[in-house]
């Protein structure tokens, strides 16, 4: 085939991660021409309020998938962490590329890391899941809510609003900021939202064409992790106003699976590892996620 458009939102980090996947498809398909599609998303218009009073993160990708649906676009690529459990029928993850490091970082240019954050200090978050994971750590802390795209958030603690934010290390990497995370918070601190550091490559589940042309950028193990993290959000019937974390690697043999969900106002926080024999398959990997999280309703 030797067109394909890609649908993206505008901001500098999907931009980034965007392109960055297309340079790598091109590279594996040099006959292929590629067409960019920008598409301004509910998400993106509404910036003044949680995400979890608008809606949701699905509120990322509805407009982009109506362009796939519609056939404007062939493929899209999102953040795994902003897709919903069920995708519109038709469509599919079709490719989920090796996964950049999942971890939470936060940025302090006075403090550097969370424990020497005086008592008292102002965080900003945007997320609901960090909320519940910052105040096990860090009890006293002011946490507080924040939106707008990477660079709003940096210019916002460089001003002194705050004294740190905590944010996504893969955003700062795919933007060239990594120099900006004064401390990457281990998972032990702050588990990962599910799909975090992943891209998903969504397309319609009947182009055969476009499905051979994005294989050879398909991580099965990356595949396998985010399976079984995305059952746990299925089980759990988890939304943007569902403080939860998941975080699925392979350990040896084993997948090994870690979760961490609260209730909406952050209190009856629920924690569950598990592991089973590495599967050789997302469906197993999933059912696995669902069973692990279903224990935690």
């Amino acid at each position: 085939m030797p067109q394909l458009t890609y649908a993206t939102r505008k901001s500098p980090l999907a931009l980034a991660q965007c392109r960055a996947f297309i340079a790598s498809l091109a590279s594996k398909s040099p006959q292929l021409r590629t067409i960019e599609l920008l598409v301004t998303t509910t998400g993106d218009k509404v910036q003044d309020r949680p995400l979890a009073e608008i809606g949701g993160k699905g509120l990322f990708v509805k407009e982009i998938e109506e362009a796939l649906l519609e056939g404007r676009a062939d493929i899209a690529v999102h953040s795994v962490k902003d897709v919903p459990a069920s995708l519109p029928a038709g469509l599919i993850l079709a490719c989920l590329p090796r996964r950049a490091d999942p971890r939470d970082v936060l940025v302090s240019p006075r403090h550097g890391t969370l424990k020497d954050l005086p008592t008292g200090a102002r965080v900003g978050t945007s997320s609901l899941r960090r909320v519940v994971s910052l105040r096990a750590a860090r009890p006293d802390l002011e946490l507080i809510p924040v939106r707008g795209n990477v660079d709003t958030r940096l210019r916002k603690v460089d001003a002194g609003e705050f004294d740190a934010i905590v944010l996504a290390g893969a955003g700062l990497v795919r933007l060239g900021l990594e120099s900006r995370a004064t401390e990457w918070l281990s998972v032990d601190v702050s588990l990962p939202a599910i799909g975090q550091g992943a891209l998903g490559v969504e397309a319609r589940a009947e182009d055969a064409d476009i499905l051979t042309v994005l294989a050879p950028l398909h991580d099965a193990e990356t595949a396998v992790c985010v399976a079984a993290e995305r059952g746990v959000m299925t089980a759990l019937g988890a939304d943007c106003r569902t403080p939860i974390a998941a975080h699925a690697v392979r350990d040896g043999a084993s997948l090994w699976l870690r979760v961490m969900v609260a209730d909406a106002d952050g209190s009856r926080v629920r924690t569950k590892e598990a592991r089973m024999p590495w599967p050789s398959a997302e469906p197993a990997a999933r059912a696995f996620g669902v069973e692990t999280g279903s224990t935690l309703r």
